[in-house]
């Protein structure tokens, strides 16, 4: 790993981590903790807002933006994959975004006309179940944790009215779906967009806790898993 974007990803990770103790940055960025010093001291010499000293631990004061920076050509192709993904969605607004973000990211690229992100060799062309008009508002749900009511028809065709709190959109070999805490069944459930016959955001905020938040959903998902 180059020095420079050694020191970026030090950055980096300090302004995520709050105090930081050199092992633990040194174990992330699988160097030495000597390394990890001689880093710190210099960004401190550059003029980082960084506190601390050797066998007490670092702070990044907070306020401190890093410049723009040049991406590595796996950097480059990592997003080609993801955006290319975005625009076959089905999903307009994010398609639509998607091609925004390439193009100021492209503009930002120290060489544009040399490494274009439409040009990396990666592509997405499964169109089949795609997002529904549905997926726009949960989306909106989701960031601003609104209850949604919908109108649902299970498997066998039989509808049910429920209220929930949409917690995350997956996209899967069957198609899009989405997870809540369901309010009728007081657990949760995942829903498939293609048998929601209404979706209705209701304005009404909720809290997510311990129990019924996303950090509890992807803990069951992952117990789940290791049990299958």
């Amino acid at each position: 790993m180059r020095r420079a974007e050694r020191l970026f990803r030090l950055i980096n990770e300090m302004r995520t981590r709050g105090i930081s103790r050199a092992n633990e940055l040194a174990r992330h960025l699988e160097v030495s903790v000597s390394t990890i010093y001689r880093d710190i001291a210099h960004l401190q010499a550059s003029g980082l807002p960084i506190e601390g000293e050797a066998g007490v631990g670092y702070l990044l004061r907070p306020g401190f933006d890093l410049p723009n920076v040049t991406f590595t050509y796996d950097q480059i192709d990592a997003l080609a994959v993801g955006l290319s993904f975005v625009e076959r969605t089905g999903d307009p607004v994010l398609a639509a975004a998607a091609r925004e973000a390439r193009a100021k990211i492209q503009a930002s690229l120290p060489q544009p006309e040399e490494r274009k992100l439409s040009d990396a060799p990666f592509y997405n062309i499964q169109n089949r179940n795609g997002a529904t008009p549905d997926m726009a508002l949960l989306r909106e749900a989701i960031r601003k944790r609104e209850v949604v009511e919908i109108a649902y028809k299970n498997g066998a065709g039989k509808q049910s009215d429920r209220r929930v709190r949409p917690l995350v959109i997956w996209n899967l070999t069957d198609g899009w779906m989405f997870s809540a805490w369901c309010e009728l069944r007081q657990d949760f459930r995942t829903f498939r967009f293609d048998r929601i016959t209404s979706l209705t955001l209701t304005g009404e905020e909720f809290v997510q806790d311990e129990a019924t938040g996303l950090s509890a959903f992807m803990e069951m998902e992952r117990c789940e898993s290791r049990e299958h």
